[in-house]
């Protein structure tokens, strides 16, 4: 009987961890609702057929999941309640840096935009692919911070994986910043216009970056040192070729169209054209992940 719940190999393993997790998702729902009271989960879901807030609470649960999927796919105890213990923490943890995230988004990422008025009132579409994007990229950033070996030191592990969550959130608005810098219009102001093709480029922006962040502080953890060296390298990297991808999005994904007029210089902005945008820079941080 001892050796079937400490051995974290094994059958009964998979299905602790598959039900704990679906815990953690039900979970993850009541936190959110207790920090959005004036967000009525339900009633936007199924009542109001809200898609924008659909947007929004999908992509929290897969940033949920990407988040848990760093401990699931980490280093093992030898001891299936010991690790067992571990995941719950952390996915509490990922729980409330998750929450957390979408707070300081609307603070400041979509300053001055008011997220209740726009998910519930509005149902700005745009805002909730946002919201979605905030979310996997926090995931992907506990992902990375939580995947090596932790085990040995949860304080530290704890420490790195928050320091790690700090980091990425600075980044996400000195994002903004820069792709403002290269756009020729007001990226908040197309996005309180509910300018859906926007939102969706800027998520592929933010996704972006978190990947190639995880990618820098994913595996064991060695030193601060060595943490700090390869997070600047590849934030740098990320943040550099911002301008590089659109350029590659506009001349040559999209040939003998320009692509802010596709976005707004239109009546109805082209949700293809940021599709397109969205997928070359998700799609040059992926290629960097795998050569770097």
């Amino acid at each position: 009987m001892t050796d079937f719940f400490s051995n974290p190999e094994g059958l009964f393993s998979t299905i602790a961890y598959t039900f704990l997790s679906l815990f953690f998702l039900v979970i993850s729902r009541y936190v959110y609702q207790s920090l959005h009271k004036g967000i009525n989960i339900n009633h936007e879901l199924v009542e109001a057929d809200n898609f924008a807030f659909s947007f929004a609470h999908v992509g929290y649960l897969t940033g949920i999941i990407i988040a848990l999927g760093g401990v699931l796919t980490g280093s093992s105890t030898g001891n299936l309640i010991a690790d067992l213990i571990d995941f719950s923490l952390y996915a509490i943890l990922s729980i409330l840096l998750l929450n957390l995230s979408i707070l300081l988004n609307d603070l400041l990422i979509l300053r001055k935009i008011n997220l209740k008025h726009e998910l519930v009132e509005e149902q700005n579409i745009g805002v909730g692919v946002l919201e979605a994007s905030i979310s996997i990229a926090t995931g992907l950033l506990i992902y990375g911070a939580v995947s090596g070996d932790s085990h040995n030191d949860l304080i530290n592990g704890f420490l790195s994986t928050v320091i790690f969550w700090v980091v990425g959130m600075i980044l996400f608005v000195i994002s903004t910043f820069v792709y403002n810098a290269i756009l020729k219009f007001s990226l908040l102001e197309e996005i309180e216009k509910n300018n859906f093709a926007v939102s969706v480029a800027y998520s592929g922006v933010i996704i972006s970056i978190a990947n190639l962040i995880r990618h820098g502080i994913q595996g064991d953890f060695i030193s601060w040192e060595v943490s700090a060296e390869n997070i600047l390298y590849n934030s740098v990297l990320a943040l550099a070729v911002l301008p590089f991808v659109r350029l590659i999005a506009d001349k040559l994904l999209l040939p003998g169209q320009n692509l802010t007029d596709e976005l707004v210089n239109q009546e109805k902005p082209n949700v293809g054209a940021g599709l397109v945008e969205a997928f070359a820079y998700i799609g040059c941080s992926v290629l960097l992940d795998w050569t770097l």
